[in-house]
């Protein structure tokens, strides 16, 4: 089966804005969050490894397996990158996994997954600071080259990707080798 990425853009596009519409958004207290030294960061595993070992992001480990991108998110970095739980992946319509990590879609699945890394190490306090300097809100650049909004709803990080889907950082500052993960409760989709 051939998958148009337009289409499938826009089938994901819709299934998660009808889900997000049903889901309410978790609360993170940024102030709650931990912060790792640079000694126990040599010592930790790599984003890859990290993601393995919670126990929530075993959807995104097979994707990022099915997309080629282990020895990047291995590499020695500092990236950033927002990991959907298996439960933002479980929100995505019947199939659409099972369709993205075939290897005919091979681009479309990076394209989806690279929107969700960011070069450099970027804490949870650095996008405060980035929210607070430039009004409330702050685009970020991808490793995609696509751009995400952050803002922060009360306490709670929330990132808005090009399809206008808001999804909070429901555990921020997850401190690995080569990087950060902040956990989030949805998937992002660019434009």
């Amino acid at each position: 089966m051939t998958v148009n990425p337009k289409s499938l853009k826009t089938a994901l596009f819709a299934a998660v804005v009808v889900t997000t519409s049903l889901t309410a958004i978790v609360a993170a207290p940024v102030a709650a969050h931990h912060h790792t030294s640079s000694a126990s960061q040599q010592q930790a595993p790599n984003i890859v490894q990290t993601a393995v070992r919670t126990g929530v992001h075993q959807t995104l480990v097979a994707a990022v397996q099915a997309a080629g991108l282990v020895d990047t998110l291995s590499s020695p970095g500092p990236l950033t990158v927002f990991a959907p739980t298996d439960t933002a992946f479980a929100k995505l319509p019947g199939g659409t996994l099972e369709t993205l990590v075939k290897p005919e879609n091979k681009g479309a699945l990076t394209g989806i997954l690279t929107y969700h890394a960011v070069a450099g190490r970027v804490t949870s306090s650095d996008l405060v600071s980035l929210i607070n300097r430039h009004g409330g809100e702050a685009k970020i650049e991808t490793v995609s080259g696509d751009e995400l909004t952050a803002r922060l709803s009360g306490d709670t990080i929330v990132i808005t990707d090009g399809a206008g889907r808001a999804t909070a950082v429901t555990t921020a500052d997850v401190g690995t080798s080569n990087g950060v993960i902040h956990v989030t409760d949805g998937v992002f989709l660019p434009e």
